[in-house]
């Protein structure tokens, strides 16, 4: 708390310029030509500033589809379950461009899902569930659900 109390002081009185910061850099360094600094003539400086800054470009790009690739495949799992939409996928979808589209890897796993799914769904998948099924446990659950429904009701019924 006091290295904070401390921190916050000095920076107040460093903007009141009465223990200016910048220019005890000045001082030190000799020089404020950043490209000097850095051990490079003007021109390599400036090269390289502009080699970084469309460096910084791409890797943004790449995040901005990225996030935007991530943003379909929610929208998709939304549709996909019924859940409502959300604003906020439906903005970076927008920002990347509206040319987004799910990694072909994740659409082959949705595809595969989808299929799954719809096999699960038809009569067939139905009667192959009815197979995998033990009688015996289908059994025992039919009885211990009408015990129970039996002793609800003679618990709220006074006729039973």
């Amino acid at each position: 708390m006091a290295f904070f109390m401390k921190t916050m002081i000095s920076n107040q009185v460093k903007s009141f310029g009465f223990g200016g910061g910048s220019e005890e850099k000045k001082e030190e360094g000799g020089t404020s030509d950043p490209a000097a600094a850095q051990g490079m003539t003007r021109e390599e400086y400036e090269e390289y500033q502009k080699q970084m800054i469309e460096e910084k470009m791409e890797r943004d790009a790449a995040f901005t589809q990225k996030k935007a690739e991530r943003a379909c495949l929610r929208v998709h799992l939304r549709e996909k379950y019924r859940l409502p939409k959300s604003e906020m996928d439906e903005n970076q979808i927008q920002m990347a461009g509206d040319d987004v589209d799910l990694p072909e890897e994740l659409r082959k796993m949705v595809d595969e899902d989808q299929i799954e799914e719809e096999d699960k769904d038809s009569i067939l998948g139905h009667l192959q569930n009815l197979q995998n099924m033990d009688l015996d446990t289908i059994k025992e659950k039919a009885q211990a659900t009408f015990t129970e429904m039996k002793q609800t009701a003679g618990q709220k019924c006074s006729v039973m």
